[in-house]
């Protein structure tokens, strides 16, 4: 393990994968309860490294320890492209999934050990397979999980697949074993059990996502509210499914869509983590200005905010929206 526990990111592995563990900088708010770790995924595409995704999505407004973990294993290419259609592409995809839910408790424990954080409840984060990720291991309860939010999670690896067949006019070469694999992937086969571990659950897709399209993150959303639980609620940009550029393994200033997505979470983790300094009576510091109701399946524009730790972007700003239940705060 290397860094400062201090204000400068840290390095470590835990349960064998690499991690970039960012320490609690905000200066407007504290953590608020028992959750003082939050877990995030990178994916088979950029950002594919736990360093790329920490330089893409920071979280900076967060107030406690964001630890950026690698997926143990990776592809040889993107899942939007021909190389899924091979039978070890998708069974590497689906050994990195699954392994990384088996890690998870092992690496949990590690990580509090080396920063030394209290025991208790975790958020989960994860973009692509990352995201899958997060969310079985929420189905499966491998650690307690307070919030869980994901990026363009693969709702189902052969559906991904298929589109890559129509895109490309070739017939996938999987065999009957690296098929069941990807069938026990499918998260609509585990939404019960999702929903039944009562956790709030963020989904964020891409209008132009041709991985995961839209309308699977909506799909899923209404799968996990119909068996009820905690609040589902989803986002949906103008974006395709990278969060970074290629080749996504190392840290490289954020573009303009991983800034919107860093907002987003930022929000939606501070509305559940995190405890405004006006309101902690905290000395110093700019209060954390008040989140506005979101009426539900509105259409709202959605203002950029990023984190101080990855470099900012260049270029013009483009108007983006939200749709969904909304992100703001709930009474």
């Amino acid at each position: 393990m290397s860094g400062d526990h201090t204000n400068r990111p840290v390095h470590g592995t835990a349960a064998g994968d690499a991690y970039v563990a960012l320490p609690p900088t905000a200066v407007d708010a504290s953590a608020s309860g028992p959750t003082r770790l939050l877990v995030a995924w990178p994916g088979f595409d950029p950002p594919r490294t736990a360093g790329a995704l920490a330089a893409a999505i920071p979280m900076t407004g967060v107030p406690v320890w964001r630890v950026y973990l690698d997926l143990p294993g990776r592809s040889p290419g993107g899942l939007g492209s021909g190389t899924i259609l091979e039978t070890e592409s998708i069974e590497a995809y689906c050994a990195a999934v699954e392994n990384a839910v088996e890690r998870l408790p092992d690496a949990v424990a590690e990580i509090r050990r080396d920063l030394a954080i209290p025991d208790g409840p975790v958020a989960l984060a994860g973009f692509s397979a990352g995201g899958s990720a997060a969310l079985l291991a929420v189905a499966r309860g491998a650690v307690p999980v307070s919030t869980v939010a994901l990026v363009a999670p693969v709702v189902a690896p052969s559906r991904a697949a298929r589109a890559v067949e129509k895109r490309s006019g070739r017939d996938r070469a999987w065999t009957e074993n690296a098929l069941a694999l990807a069938e026990r992937l499918d998260l609509g086969i585990v939404a019960a059990d999702i929903a039944g571990r009562d956790v709030p659950t963020l989904l964020i897709g891409g209008a132009r996502d041709r991985v995961v399209p839209a309308r699977e993150i909506t799909a899923l959303r209404d799968q996990l509210r119909l068996h009820g639980g905690a609040p589902v609620e989803s986002s949906t940009f103008r974006m395709g499914h990278a969060l970074a550029a290629e080749p996504g393994t190392e840290p490289r200033p954020p573009i303009t869509e991983a800034v919107r997505v860093d907002g987003v979470l930022t929000d939606w983790f501070r509305e559940r983590l995190a405890l405004p300094a006006q309101e902690a009576g905290s000395a110093g510091g700019r209060p954390a200005d008040p989140l506005p109701d979101a009426p539900s399946d509105q259409t709202q524009p959605v203002e950029p905010r990023h984190g101080s730790w990855a470099p900012e972007p260049s270029g013009e700003d483009v108007p983006q929206t939200r749709t969904g239940a909304g992100v703001g705060r709930h009474p």
